[in-house]
């Protein structure tokens, strides 16, 4: 069974930093995209940062550029999201996902039907 397995979220000040972990398993991600997206409260699920297969082009949500590093792992069949100077906005349940046919077209990283393996969703909170 394919299944993607989230950790590191939590409660967090404002300009604290969180990293989030998620492991794959069931499946060899080496050829996968990873990306990852959030949903705030009262909010759609908006995209946050990906990464192209080989860890060598990444992408970003203009309202994280600068603060969060997405990374991966290929040998851990692991992606990484580090997030910084953290502000209350980023609260929000935050969700890995894979692309395990590829992604060729840099436009397709920002979309969620990119993605066909998704993990549970952990939660962030960001206290002001």
């Amino acid at each position: 069974q394919v299944q993607l397995v989230e950790s590191g979220g939590g409660l967090v000040q404002t300009a604290g930093s969180l990293r989030f972990s998620c492991a794959a398993s069931g499946c060899t991600f080496t050829d996968s995209a990873w990306g990852w997206f959030r949903q705030g409260p009262g909010k759609g699920r908006e995209f946050v940062a990906a990464v192209s297969w080989s860890g060598g082009s990444t992408y970003y949500a203009d309202s994280v550029k600068g603060r969060f590093t997405i990374s991966r792992d290929n040998a851990k069949n692991t992606v990484y999201l580090q997030m910084n100077s953290l502000k209350p906005e980023d609260t929000a349940v935050y969700y890995c996902a894979a692309a395990t046919y590829g992604i060729v077209f840099s436009g397709s990283f920002y979309l969620e039907n990119s993605y066909d393996v998704w993990g549970q969703g952990t939660q962030v909170t960001v206290s002001s």
